[in-house]
């Protein structure tokens, strides 16, 4: 029986995308290579490349001496066949980045968040993104993906963000459509802790972990988990939304207050009152409260020290229901983490047994951006190479 043709073209498209995957998840390769490590005939690897060739999905690399003299081809993925683009929105900063698909960062921009309403916010980030393709000499059409982090939970059915509650009026309805029609890209909205965790899993301290927490502490408190080097989400997602948790039982009275118990206590803010309550005065800030405690003064050291205790308080509620074996800190506050990461250590082993590694988080100020960066990238490369070889 002859092979119905769209059975043959499944195969082929098949074989294209093992080729394509291998080359970029192992470097460069010669057809011989290919035919070796693959099992696919010599014809069929030189048929496949030709047509990822043509596609503009894989490009000549160099060549390669063999015996007797002679010379092979090698080939690489093309990274510019597609772009995407990343937006980190914070209450104190936007950045937003294009990369290829290889991830390499082509153009940054990064601008102060001077927005006072949502819709200016939301304005402010499309004009950064918009500055970082004019950088890069992309217009939107050249954008396959574009990922944006942002404090809170993204409400799919309803296209409303949830549980924002430093950027206030950020749940508006319409806000994320109006981001999608400013930029005129396919754009996906994504909690910042979450792309942060995905950020630092790929290029940080939370490379090579099986089960792995990131907990971002800045103007809020959130965390993010990634197993196996997936995102783990819930079921709304709203996993890792640890600003929640209470710390001294339930309230007698009254509702759930609109921002978390712990986040209060824990973020910047939390940090700030706390040196206050401690004796220090004049203004303050969380950097101004960790830069007094690395010079030794005692007020500040105080605050420091309560803010790794309350901090081991959630790593051992988060430790007893996923059993991570890295927790890492990270964020505006988690910048000091060198400060409090032996209390928050201590802490833990007393309250109890179980103890993941944990560590200061070595993926920087960009970890949010590198997270959407990276969440764009994985969805780009199969789009793209649907759109090139016309899928199968």
């Amino acid at each position: 029986m002859t092979t119905p043709p769209w059975n043959r073209r499944r195969l082929r498209s098949n074989n294209e995308w093992l080729l394509l995957e291998r080359l970029r998840l192992e470097g460069p390769a010669s057809r011989a290579q290919l035919a070796r490590e693959s099992g696919l005939s010599k014809p069929t690897v030189s048929s496949a490349l030709a047509a990822l060739e043509r596609a503009g999905l894989v490009r000549e690399a160099g060549t390669h001496a063999q015996s007797r003299g002679r010379v092979a081809v090698l080939y690489e993925p093309d990274p510019r066949a597609g772009f995407v683009l990343g937006i980190d929105i914070g209450r104190a900063r936007l950045r937003t980045a294009v990369a290829d698909l290889s991830g390499e960062i082509v153009a940054r921009t990064e601008v102060r968040n001077r927005g006072r309403s949502a819709l200016s916010v939301a304005d402010a980030a499309v004009g950064c993104a918009e500055q970082a393709l004019a950088e890069a000499s992309l217009t939107p059409a050249d954008i396959v993906r574009t990922a944006v982090g942002t404090p809170g939970v993204f409400d799919r059915p309803t296209g409303r963000v949830r549980y924002a509650v430093n950027l206030p009026g950020w749940g508006r309805p319409g806000l994320i459509e109006r981001m999608r029609d400013r930029l005129g890209t396919p754009l996906s909205v994504h909690n910042d802790a979450n792309l942060a965790a995905l950020g630092e899993y790929t290029f940080g301290s939370g490379a090579g972990s099986r089960l792995f927490v990131y907990v971002l502490i800045g103007t809020g408190l959130g965390m993010g988990v990634v197993a196996d080097g997936e995102l783990f989400l819930g079921a709304h997602g709203a996993a890792g939304e640890i600003g929640y948790l209470p710390l001294d039982g339930v309230p007698a009275t009254g509702t759930a207050p609109r921002r978390g118990l712990l986040e209060d206590a824990v973020s910047a803010d939390g940090v700030v009152r706390a040196a206050r309550e401690l004796g220090m005065t004049g203004p303050l800030t969380a950097k101004r409260v960790f830069d007094a405690a690395r010079a030794g003064a005692p007020a500040a050291l105080a605050a420091v020290r309560q803010e790794g205790e309350r901090l081991a308080l959630a790593v051992a509620s988060v430790s007893a229901v996923l059993d991570p074996d890295l927790v890492v800190l990270g964020g505006g506050v988690g910048r000091g983490a060198d400060l409090f990461l032996t209390t928050v250590t201590q802490t833990l082993h007393r309250l109890t047994p179980l103890r993941p590694r944990i560590e200061a988080s070595t993926a920087g100020d960009d970890v949010v951006l590198l997270g959407a960066l990276t969440l764009a990238v994985r969805a780009a490369r199969p789009e793209v190479f649907e759109r090139r070889t016309g899928g199968a």
